[in-house]
């Protein structure tokens, strides 16, 4: 992110502009050089350039991040499940602003709430890998208690 984005207004919550280089027809990801830790500290500063710290108490982080992922959601909605795994440029685009926003909303809720997002998702994954052993799980969504 670069400095002018702090001062510029916005029209609301946590949206921030990214000089993102993200080919449609290519699926892997480009290497970023920003980090968990670096964008942490760019969200702060953008709250606090707007004083918004104030606002940005736990319940209406997580409810902001609700609506988020239902935005997310309804980028989604009436494709099938082929039309989403082919999207468009437009959608394409229109969906990684909706993943940018969840992410910005559950890294500001993290930072609040003083959660270390990489741990809990480390410890999460070691939890789920032994709910769902390769040997039960493999090949079948089923939930854990009905392997």
């Amino acid at each position: 992110m670069q400095d002018d984005i702090f001062n510029r207004a916005a029209p609301h919550g946590l949206h921030c502009t990214s000089t993102e280089n993200i080919d449609p027809g290519n699926s892997s990801m480009a290497r970023q050089d920003v980090t968990l830790a670096a964008l942490r500290a760019d969200l702060r500063r953008f709250a606090a350039a707007r004083d918004w710290q104030q606002f940005h108490t736990p319940k209406n982080l997580a409810m902001a991040l609700c609506v988020e992922a239902a935005e997310l959601l309804e980028r989604f909605q009436w494709l099938t499940p082929d039309e989403s795994a082919r999207l468009d440029a437009r959608r394409r685009r229109a969906v990684a602003d909706e993943i940018a926003d969840v992410l910005l909303y559950l890294t500001r809720l993290a930072d609040v709430l003083k959660i270390d997002p990489l741990a809990a998702a480390r410890r999460k994954l070691r939890a789920n890998a032994r709910k769902y052993p390769v040997a039960r799980a493999r090949g079948n969504a089923r939930k854990y208690s009905e392997l």
